[in-house]
């Protein structure tokens, strides 16, 4: 089978896929409650938030984002955005639909915003939240969380990170850098199968959402209905408001347990290695990335140019026939000049070396000159 290396869904551990497959129990059976028990423990522990609510949903990284902006955004409330691409416009879409009043700090595709310009927009006006997506799937932009949660903290913002491609592969200390809520999907990084929403509400976002002077707009996200299962979970008791993804959980339970023990900081080291690799391979082959300087990759994905004169869809039908499944571009402004490359939860030294292959052979098979073997080399 072909080997999947988009950023994400990922390559999933056979632990946690049996964990899937396993014949599925009631949601208020003993064995899943302390299963979901546990994995509420370990999420904090994995987005290092030792007081923070955990909540898991059946649903998307979409919904992880809806979850934010419903349960701490109000009519009239302001809210700055820092801008690194598709998907920190999407939070911003998201913030206005619940009434936000939302300003964007932008940069150029492929940047992220100067310190000085999120300064600068903060004392031009007082904001109930501050996002930031840590790693733009669309442009692999990492930004500086702990810079820009260090200045919306002391202007008194909450800050709001969203983590769908960053929590488990990328540095994230909630309680080390302020950060007030994170949010995650399961299919990414975190390395479980599409279907759970993923979040975790520091203190100060909990008594923020208590202080709410209006309904949550959003049914099904409102933590006024999450809220007593996740507390009922943790204590080991059943409870209902929606039926769980119960085999999902399971293989929460599963992933979460195995990237402790790998090791919070090995993990994040194993994926700067991993993303050095596929860097180092892409410049050798002589092809540029979107973002527009090195310290702003993040380590999660790689997104390279394509060389002058190579047709993308080719180029990837190519890497599909060389065994590799690829991502096209996402971002509307440049979507047709780059692809992405997902390196990680699961991911290893060899699938990225296996990757470069096929690009190898695929650029080949483009008619695009260079030294073969050099990109793995």
């Amino acid at each position: 089978r072909s080997l999947l290396m988009i950023p994400g869904p990922i390559e999933f551990d056979p632990a946690v896929l049996a964990a899937l497959g396993a014949p599925t129990t009631s949601h208020l059976a003993p064995n899943f409650i302390d299963a979901f028990g546990q994995a509420l423990d370990r999420m904090r522990e994995v987005f290092q938030c030792r007081e923070g609510q955990p909540f898991v949903l059946a649903g998307s990284g979409t919904l992880a984002m809806d979850c934010a902006g419903a349960n701490l955004a109000e009519p009239g409330d302001k809210a700055l955005v820092i801008n690194t691409g598709y998907f920190s416009e999407r939070f911003a879409v998201l913030l206005a639909r619940y009434g936000a009043q939302v300003t964007q700090v932008d940069a150029a595709v492929g940047g992220r915003p100067a310190l000085e310009d999120v300064q600068a927009a903060l004392q031009r006006e007082r904001y109930k939240l501050v996002t930031i997506t840590h790693v733009d799937t669309s442009t692999a932009v990492i930004a500086d969380v702990p810079g820009i949660a260090a200045l919306a903290r002391s202007h008194g913002a909450l800050v709001v990170v969203d983590g769908v491609c960053s929590v488990a592969g990328e540095e994230l200390r909630m309680d080390e850098w302020g950060v007030d809520l994170a949010l995650t999907a399961s299919q990414k990084a975190i390395g479980v199968p599409p279907g759970l929403a993923l979040l975790v509400a520091g203190p100060r976002a909990m008594e923020a959402f208590a202080r709410r002077k209006t309904p949550v707009l959003n049914y099904y996200a409102d933590w006024t209905n999450w809220l007593p299962v996740m507390q009922a979970y943790a204590a080991r008791r059943p409870s209902y408001f929606g039926t769980p993804a119960v085999n999902l959980v399971f293989a929460l339970h599963v992933a979460l347990g195995q990237i402790l023990a790998e090791g919070l900081e090995e993990r994040f080291a194993r994926h700067r290695q991993l993303s050095r690799m596929c860097q180092a391979g892409i410049a050798a082959l002589g092809l540029g990335q979107v973002p527009l300087q090195a310290e702003f990759a993040a380590h999660t994905l790689t997104a390279p140019r394509y060389p002058v004169g190579i047709n993308g869809a080719d180029f990837l039908a190519r890497v599909s026939q060389a065994g590799v499944v690829l991502a096209g571009g996402l971002h509307p402004a440049i979507k047709t000049e780059y692809f992405r490359i997902g390196h990680m939860g699961a991911h290893t030294t060899g699938d990225v070396l296996a990757t470069l292959g096929a690009i190898e052979t695929a650029l080949a098979g483009c008619g695009y000159k260079f030294e073969p073997g050099t990109g793995v080399a």
